[in-house]
């Protein structure tokens, strides 16, 4: 069996996609989709809402997949969420995955609501939208959707109830953990950030400023101790062992050879983020990139 949509072996990930305005999105992702790309990924965490941002992306290309990386389930019910997909996938058949995630315990209670265990509040949100009552036509094919997963249990979960698994903030290793545990025929479509430079010193302090972020929430400290970093590694922003397992810099050839090895991995898809400041859209480095990457 094959994945339950072909998103390419090579898409982007991108805060943008819900943060910037809609002129400069509107420029934006008809190039991106030009330069061979084959999805652009956007958050939902505190930017725009995650199915007019899906709506907004889609219109503005023709053949580009979009995909949400992810929807937070704590920012709607499961009908909403389920329907709010349907919508999409019947507006734009073929072209939209929804990416479900728990999220973090620091902003949904910044939200107000209180953070549950992932699992069993995923499984339950999950029977949920199952149960969605929707008094309308069924999208043919229907969204698929993928769940933000990263230890064994989500992965597990993603397997048995979804399309397959969006990784977020992983190495190399974690793909091929998760190839293992979704089996051959659900979707992995990894994130990997990327720095395309040969200056060092920026790389690090680039670095350090993406990492701090996601090293002081517990579901990506959990993930990486399972990988056999210990307390030390996620410290200030991260050991340099950790900062170049997560996030690759350097020339076209060392960001072409990462991106391979996830794949090697067992990846179907991986999306690169190029980091930038967040709702920042500079196009050059994917222009740059393009053609190390899509030959792969």
């Amino acid at each position: 069996m094959s994945p339950p949509i072909d998103l390419g072996r090579v898409g982007v990930w991108s805060w943008a996609g819900s943060g910037a305005p809609a002129a400069v999105l509107r420029e934006a992702v008809p190039e991106i989709e030009e330069l061979g790309y084959g999805a652009l990924w956007y958050p939902e965490a505190v930017s725009k809402e995650t199915f007019a941002a899906g709506a907004l992306l889609l219109s503005y290309s023709s053949r580009l997949k979009i995909a949400s990386g992810i929807s937070s389930i704590y920012a709607r019910d499961p009908t909403a969420m389920a329907n709010g997909a349907r919508a999409l996938a019947d507006a734009f058949p073929g072209r939209f995955v929804l990416g479900l995630g728990v999220s973090h315990r620091e902003p949904v209670t910044g939200r107000g609501h209180d953070y549950g265990r992932p699992l069993p509040t995923m499984r339950a949100y999950l029977d949920a939208m199952e149960a969605a009552v929707f008094m309308g036509e069924e999208p043919d094919p229907p969204a698929p959707c993928v769940l933000a997963a990263l230890g064994p249990k989500m992965l597990d979960l993603a397997r048995d109830r979804t399309d397959g698994a969006h990784p977020y903030f992983v190495p190399v290793e974690h793909t091929a953990i998760a190839r293992e545990r979704l089996g051959p025929d659900k979707l992995l479509a990894p994130e990997q950030a990327v720095i395309l430079t040969d200056d060092a010193s920026h790389a690090r302090v680039t670095i350090r400023e993406h990492t701090s972020f996601y090293l002081s929430t517990e579901n990506y400290r959990n993930s990486l101790l399972r990988l056999g970093f210990d307390e030390s590694d996620l410290e200030n922003g991260g050991s340099e062992r950790l900062q170049d397992a997560v996030i690759v810099w350097g020339d076209e050839d060392a960001i072409r050879k990462r991106v391979k090895a996830h794949l090697d991995a067992g990846a179907d898809h991986v999306c690169i983020q190029v980091l930038q400041p967040r709702g920042e859209l500079d196009l050059e480095p994917l222009r740059r990139l393009a053609p190390a990457l899509l030959d792969l």
